[in-house]
């Protein structure tokens, strides 16, 4: 069945596709600045430790969810299921699983629209063409609407490649040329005046906050969502996986690759804020505390590049190419979700599947475009700080309590190079139990709160 549906043809490859669904624009904007905002490396520490007791087990409940099934959402929640009740709870979950994962797409097509403009609109205006320049940066209609067609445009044109052909080869390009850039961009940006502030603001650990309980939450939901968790994506990922991989490292590397490239962005993000103050630019909000997410990308970055002149234009397209990639690796996984459904649900051809899928998601997007004011926050609080940790509550559910333990362990079992049950084995089953939930539901209860 894994090869009638398409399967991942490299250990690399699924990697690369893996860390980039997770690698998404929240990594690289959002980190730094929580992690500024929470005691420094004080945070650093705590994210990575809480990165591999809660999102690193819950990826692996995904991965082997989905390597188990070699399907969709409902069909691998509708496998471990015992009875008629548990696969009627599984379809729904699995239902709102695809709905959700549409719904996030859906806003973000919007703001990764943004980063293409951003991104061209500085060699535009170095060209002389300041009409088109302005356009592609200024909050419209017509820009935002046809900016999102043409980033879903690109993510349809990966996915209707199909697994090997699409989401693999174009990862395994992706995602090099986003470490590279941001590497090069962090090594030229340490070098600038106020570097070394917003270096230090970074690493230096602020000690009186290591047991805040602000700190530990927020890094608690910082390591759920780098990971992508919840929605489906890592499941389904998990499904085009060979039974003929070890899951349990396939999982901590990809988990390693995530992490990694969120502690390298804060080596960019905060030394270009702090660079941008000493340059007069604002990076701080009324209350103190550093501006972030889309302020940061799109009023303080920008400030700082338009104050380096011809430098600052290719710093620009560097750093927009680079959300841009960024972008474009996690809405890959997001279409996979709803286009791996339609594909075995009813027999379609991928370019049809993707092609259904982006009308629709594009549909959505269209109308979070024309009524933004009422729409957009509301998308982005429903899809991600309530369905999301449901979801990721309902699939610990099902691996750890659903699913029978001997078959799960079996699961678990493939291809490890002895008999008797590893390490890992002994635990994790046990862990996605009881701690898994139990951080999920605090995680849940904290957002509402």
């Amino acid at each position: 069945m894994s090869s009638q549906r398409g399967e991942f043809g490299s250990r690399f490859g699924f990697i690369m596709a893996a860390a980039g669904s997770a690698v998404g624009l929240g990594n690289i904007w959002g980190f730094p600045t929580q992690a500024a905002s929470n005691g420094g490396a004080a945070f650093v520490v705590v994210y990575l430790l809480l990165a591999f007791l809660l999102a690193y087990p819950v990826l692996m409940a995904e991965l082997t969810l989905g390597r188990h099934a070699h399907g969709n959402m409902i069909t691998a929640l509708a496998k471990v299921s015992r009875n008629g009740t548990q696969r009627g709870l599984g379809t729904l979950v699995g239902i709102v699983g695809i709905f959700t994962a549409s719904l996030i797409l859906s806003f973000y097509a919007i703001v990764s629209g943004w980063m293409i403009g951003f991104g061209l609109a500085y060699p535009l205006n170095a060209l002389g063409a300041t009409d088109a320049s302005t356009w592609l940066s200024e909050f419209s209609f017509n820009r935002n609407l046809l900016l999102m067609l043409v980033f879903m445009v690109l993510t349809m044109t990966v996915v209707a490649g199909g697994v090997e052909k699409g989401i693999e080869r174009w990862s395994k390009r992706l995602m090099p040329a986003l470490i590279v850039t941001l590497v090069a961009l962090a090594l030229y940006v340490l070098t600038l005046d106020g570097a070394a502030e917003g270096l230090a603001v970074y690493l230096v650990p602020d000690l009186s906050k290591i047991w805040s309980t602000d700190l530990i939450f927020n890094a608690m939901g910082a390591a759920f969502f780098s990971l992508s968790l919840g929605v489906g994506t890592m499941l389904i990922y998990g499904s085009y996986i060979s039974d003929e991989e070890h899951l349990p490292t396939l999982g901590a590397q990809v988990a390693l690759v995530d992490v990694g490239i969120a502690v390298l962005a804060g080596f960019l993000i905060l030394p270009a804020m702090y660079v941008a103050a000493d340059r007069g630019v604002m990076i701080f909000n009324e209350a103190g505390g550093l501006l972030s997410e889309d302020t940061l990308i799109f009023v303080v970055l920008p400030a700082l590049f338009d104050s380096m002149n011809e430098t600052g234009t290719v710093l620009a397209l560097a750093f927009f190419g680079l959300m841009s990639i960024a972008a474009l690796t996690s809405s890959i996984s997001m279409l996979e979700v709803p286009v791996s459904f339609l594909v075995e649900r009813f027999q379609w051809g991928r370019l049809q599947a993707a092609l259904v899928a982006t009308v629709i998601i594009s549909a959505m997007s269209t109308a979070i475009v024309a009524n933004f004011d009422l729409l957009f926050g509301l998308v982005i609080t429903v899809s991600t700080r309530y369905s999301q940790p449901l979801l990721g509550l309902a699939l610990c559910l099902y691996a750890g309590w659903v699913w029978r333990r001997d078959l799960l362990l079996k699961e678990l079992a493939k291809n490890e190079p002895v008999i008797e049950p590893t390490l890992f084995m002994k635990w994790w089953p046990w862990y996605v139990r009881f701690v898994c939930p139990t951080i999920v539901v605090v995680i849940l209860v904290r957002t509402i709160a």
